[in-house]
């Protein structure tokens, strides 16, 4: 039983196995470093990959199987085919080879192979699409992918003539035909052992992962029902678990069914409600990592370091996610991040319990200025469904710079400080929620800007960027009437990037917090951790207000000094609970794993999972989850 056509199926299979090494070991070489991937983790990275790339490829090939099986030989051997078959050999090699390019800018960027990030930007293209285009070398690269694929035609071509002109019986192809779907279904049917699976270090894991697998397994997930995927409990008996986490009690319940987790909130004795305007900066990718007053000592926020001396720094800030939908969905509603999709993109994310939900109660006008389309990740129909007017991009008038994204950082807030002046006066209070862009890959800027190249300078310029214009925001807003009777947020959305061997990575979540309220609070730091679930409770207790919701943030500055901070975050469809130094993480097909973890070094060390830690996971995500799922995270 001779090869012949069935030549073609090993030459592709071949190519696909080749770039699959070489990708893994491109990533170990040039990656692996800042994820502590050693080169004892090599043959596990190389040998678990080859295993999922062989049950990839066979499903892969089986059309090409049934097509080399089906075709009978008069048709395969005329020259027409021949043509379209020695051109599609090329397009195959071509298209494979330019997919492994693409997944290692990918993994550069995520720190991850395909994952939900990469299906979110499938339903965005011309975003996406313009930015490859201006952050990476696109054509060059379709270039060299062309010719390497044309060389490799050439090496190959022996193999490739002889199984287009060999004559091949119909019954030999049956029994190749048979040989391969026997093949796939024996790969299919042999589970990856564990082990494999979840080396315990994130970086190998996802290095030895396959891109397309991962691709549709996050497309196959984006929408999961997390009663059939994760652990869980009865309602009844996590409602007290629950309520005791956020420093309530059964009895603070507005509805005693426990259907709604409304209660309400009260300040801290004798603190007058006071109504100033509230502006909330949300800056794009600002982890804590680039800012000076964080540790930094690279000088790139200086306008920052300087504000920080103004108001109340957070010293120990925690983003919810890696995503913006992330940072809003925790910002503004104040809720877990339930895997694994926020619910600024979910059905249903419209007349939910919101921060903007609670100032309008309390007479605030609210707006959601954006400098990009709002259209993106559903960002309009959250914010519009939850009360907010919505300004972005093709309202800015007079705009000097623009990317993909979005306008820069100035005209964004020069856009904001007109809204703001266009008010009438006297006006009701205002709740402005302001979201940047600028800080993002193709990271290109306007000119003039000291210290910050208009194009090439990367993430570091990005921040130098942000920075800058934030320092002119408050420069302009220092000037206008409203100022003194302000209160300023400004925080990022989420960390820069995830790094890092652990599951959740917990260094890269760490972002600047600072609040700045002038004439009434007084420049200090605050040691307490802090969510951004919590930033909203938080607020509103500085405001002096008495408010209902069922926020699942806490007020940090009212918690006793002896209670451990709870800390919630998501990565992928993992999430996780934090309290002190001991770490829980939930993910699919119902697992938990439990952490130690060490701030000082980022490191997580695997220990067995606290039990009444796990039980606290599963009542805030489980709750939140059923909540959101039955449209009871109301505010009344």
């Amino acid at each position: 039983m001779s090869l012949v056509r069935w030549r073609l199926f090993l030459l592709l299979g071949t190519v696909y196995a080749g770039l699959g090494a070489a990708l893994r070991i491109t990533l170990w070489a040039r990656l692996g470093g800042r994820s502590g991937v050693t080169a004892l983790d090599l043959p596990t990275i190389l040998g678990l990959g080859l295993w999922r790339d062989l049950r990839v490829l066979l499903l892969l090939l089986i059309p090409l199987s049934l097509y080399l099986w089906l075709v009978p030989n008069r048709i395969f051997r005329s020259k027409l085919h021949r043509s379209l078959v020695w051109l599609s050999m090329w397009a195959t090699c071509f298209g494979l080879t330019y997919l492994a390019c693409v997944e290692y800018f990918f993994f550069e960027e995520f720190d991850s192979r395909f994952n939900l990030v990469a299906v979110d930007y499938l339903l965005y293209p011309h975003e996406v699409l313009v930015n490859i285009w201006d952050s990476y070398p696109v054509l060059s690269t379709l270039v060299l992918v062309g010719l390497a694929s044309a060389l490799w035609v050439v090496l190959v071509r022996r193999h490739i003539k002889a199984g287009l002109t060999d004559f091949q019986p119909l019954a030999d192809r049956s029994r190749w035909l048979v040989i391969t779907l026997a093949a796939t279904t024996l790969a299919l049917a042999v589970p990856i052992p564990s082990v494999w699976s979840d080396s315990g270090n994130r970086a190998v894991d996802q290095m030895a992962d396959n891109g397309l697998a991962s691709f549709f397994q996050a497309l196959r997930t984006s929408e999961i029902d997390y009663r059939a995927h994760y652990l869980t409990g009865e309602p009844a008996e996590l409602e007290p678990i629950l309520l005791e986490a956020l420093g309530s009690s059964p009895s603070d319940l507005l509805d005693p069914s426990g259907k709604n987790f409304a209660r309400r909130f009260v300040p801290p004795a004798g603190k007058p409600p006071r109504t100033p305007n509230v502006v909330l900066i949300l800056e794009e990718s600002f982890g804590a990592e680039f800012v000076g007053a964080y540790g930094n000592p690279e000088g790139l926020t200086p306008s920052f370091d300087a504000l920080s001396q103004q108001g109340l720094l957070f010293e120990h800030a925690f983003a919810t996610g890696t995503r913006t939908v992330r940072g809003l969905e925790a910002i503004i509603a104040s809720l877990p991040p339930i895997p694994s999709v926020s619910v600024v993109k979910r059905p249903g994310g419209d007349d939910i319990a919101t921060w903007g939900g609670v100032m309008s109660s309390l007479g605030y006008d609210t707006t959601f200025l954006y400098g990009g389309y709002s259209y993106f990740d559903g960002m309009r129909k959250f914010f519009s469904g939850n009360g907010f007017a919505v300004l972005d991009r093709t309202d800015i008038k007079d705009q000097t710079f623009a990317n993909i994204w979005g306008v820069c950082d100035e005209d964004l807030f020069r856009f904001a400080i007109e809204h703001i002046d266009q008010r009438p006066t006297p006006a009701d209070p205002f709740f402005d929620v302001i979201l940047t862009t600028s800080n993002h890959k193709p990271f290109s800027f306007p000119e003039g800007v000291p210290g910050v190249p208009t194009s090439g300078g990367g993430r570091l310029a990005g921040v130098q960027y942000a920075d800058y214009a934030l320092g002119k925001f408050f420069a302009a807003a220092a000037l206008r009437p409203w100022f003194e009777d302000t209160l300023f947020v400004v925080v990022a959305d989420h960390g820069a990037r995830v790094y890092g061997a652990a599951q959740i990575p917990l260094p890269s979540y760490e972002i600047p917090l600072l609040v700045i309220w002038p004439g009434t609070l007084d420049p200090t730091t605050s040691e307490a951790p802090i969510s951004l679930m919590d930033l909203a409770p938080t607020v509103l207790g500085l405001l002096g207000q008495d408010y209902v919701a069922p926020f699942f943030g806490r007020d940090v500055l009212s918690r006793a000094p002896d209670e451990e901070p709870i800390l919630l975050f998501n990565h992928n469809h993992d999430v996780g609970v934090l309290r002190g130094d001991e770490l829980v993480v939930l993910g699919l097909k119902r697992s938990a794993h439990g952490y130690h973890y060490s701030p000082d070094s980022g490191i997580l060390d695997e220990v067995p999972v606290d039990e009444d830690l796990e039980r606290i996971a599963i009542a805030y995500f489980q709750t939140a989850f059923d909540q959101f799922h039955s449209g009871a995270y109301r505010l009344n």
